[in-house]
């Protein structure tokens, strides 16, 4: 049975400058989704002390019966990350980042900009120049990129191809309720992560040079929208900076999945265990914290 609190409010956690330093984690959400499918994940990492934020994407706030922002299909990744970017530096420390499917693309995108002390991405979305040939995962973006401009629109799978590639680590009752709550996502996001080599701008261009924190990716063996053929040529793109774990039996919703306390539980051995030990044996200083900013 998959434990979900549709809690439609949580948007960001309440910082308080004098948190502990480490002690902050932001968990980003991915595609058609928002804030609460972090409910599990956030009581459980408050409850053992750490300051959660849990910030909601861009144009993402409308109900799933309520029309999109207008603004929505033509929305970048390049957006969402100055956004998140944004208001990590409004912190007073760099957050420890637990990001699933795109939001694990996008804290990808954080690490490469100095921006947090580590990663834990759960079922990541790849990131160019990563290539993503798979047929499962082609035939999913093709058949919601055949409408003419497609990267002008916002896309909402349907059910069955959800239920199919993403949703089949529930059962049938568990799939529907939380496919009753996501919402559309922005077709130009579909192109640029799944055409990217088309996108002028390489909004999902992601220099490895540039990472200089520990990765942790957990991907499920299960999973047929970021398989692990793709993960593993994304933590071979990132050498010794990742560290991939297959999960066996696991899908794509592992946020939500039964078994997601063992996830969270792993999450968080690596950050308060194995990241500092990454720090150690690189040399590297340790992450400093950030200077907090006036919005």
């Amino acid at each position: 049975m998959v434990y979900i609190t549709m809690t439609h409010d949580i948007h960001q956690g309440k910082p308080t400058l004098d948190a502990p330093t480490g002690r902050t984690i932001m968990l980003i959400h991915g595609m058609w989704s928002r804030p609460h499918v972090w409910a599990n994940f956030r009581h459980y990492l408050e409850d053992h002390g750490y300051r959660v934020i849990v910030p909601t994407l861009r144009h993402h706030h409308a109900e799933p019966d309520e029309p999109s922002h207008p603004e929505l299909g033509t929305t970048s990744l390049l957006d969402y990350a100055a956004d998140l970017e944004r208001e990590i530096r409004l912190l007073d420390e760099k957050p420890f980042i637990i990001g699933h499917s795109m939001g694990g693309t996008l804290a990808q995108m954080m690490a490469a900009r100095g921006l947090t002390r580590g990663n834990v991405l759960l079922a990541t979305a790849h990131c160019a120049p990563v290539l993503s040939f798979n047929r499962t995962v082609w035939n999913f973006f093709l058949r919601e990129a055949h409408l003419m401009s497609f990267w002008r629109r916002t896309q909402r799978p349907s059910y069955r191809i959800m239920r199919d590639t993403c949703l089949n680590g529930l059962n049938e009752r568990d799939a529907q309720n939380l496919y009753s709550t996501l919402v559309p996502e922005s077709g130009r996001i579909t192109f640029e992560l799944a055409l990217w080599f088309l996108d002028r701008r390489r909004a999902a261009l992601i220099d490895a040079r540039k990472i200089d924190c520990p990765m942790l990716m957990l991907t499920g063996t299960d999973d047929y929208l970021t398989p692990l053929s793709v993960t593993r040529r994304l933590a071979e793109y990132y050498g010794h900076n990742a560290r991939l774990e297959e999960l066996p039996g696991r899908s794509h919703w592992l946020p939500l999945e039964p078994g997601w306390q063992e996830v969270a539980e792993r999450a968080r051995h690596f950050i308060e265990h194995e990241a500092p030990l990454y720090k150690a044996k690189t040399g590297a200083e340790p992450a400093p914290a950030l200077e907090p900013q006036i919005a």
